[in-house]
């Protein structure tokens, strides 16, 4: 069995596109995976499954939760491995000095990955961007809505990504492990 996490872009922002996490743990349970657990109340879901396609299981959680919850939302699934080695690429954690401040974005795919790089020149020092294998990372030491490259990336960006703050993906390796 490998342990994969979903993370649902975009979800419980507002009053729009509400996913209760009781509501996403029946949904992944229903669809056959198993050890489900959710942690805090943005979308990010840990769970067993015998078959290993990340990519499969997005597609399939992603239409479940439309035809269970009428709401269309990208999905982004990646294994434990992959999840846990973004978070060791990570080498903005000697300036970064608030979690709340550090944003990783995530894709399904490398070549959605790679399309991130046009977000570097929008980051404006003292904000930092770096470009991982696994992950893109922005330090936005002024605040992250004071940031045109994360304005940019959590925006209408020309791929599905979806982020998380360091804070919350720590909580996340932390779950895996």
């Amino acid at each position: 069995m490998s342990r994969l996490v979903a993370l649902l872009r975009g979800i419980n922002v507002g009053r729009a596109k509400r996913v209760p996490m009781a509501d996403l743990r029946d949904i992944l349970a229903t669809l056959g995976y198993t050890e489900v657990q959710t942690l805090l109340n943005s979308g990010n879901a840990i769970f067993a499954s015998a078959a290993r396609s990340p990519l499969i299981h997005a597609a399939q959680i992603r239409e479940a939760v439309h035809k269970r919850l009428n709401i269309d939302v990208p999905v982004i699934v990646k294994t434990a491995t992959e999840l846990v080695a973004a978070c060791d690429e990570n080498n903005l954690l000697d300036i970064a000095t608030d979690p709340s401040r550090l944003l990783v974005a995530v894709t399904q795919d490398h070549e959605s990955l790679k399309l991130l790089k046009t977000l570097a020149p929008l980051a404006v020092p003292p904000e930092r961007f770096h470009l991982g294998a696994h992950a893109a990372f922005l330090w936005c030491p002024d605040g992250i809505l004071e940031s045109k490259a994360a304005n940019a990336l959590v925006g209408k960006f020309k791929t599905e990504v979806t982020t998380r703050n360091w804070a919350t993906m720590m909580k996340i390796v932390a779950a895996l492990r």
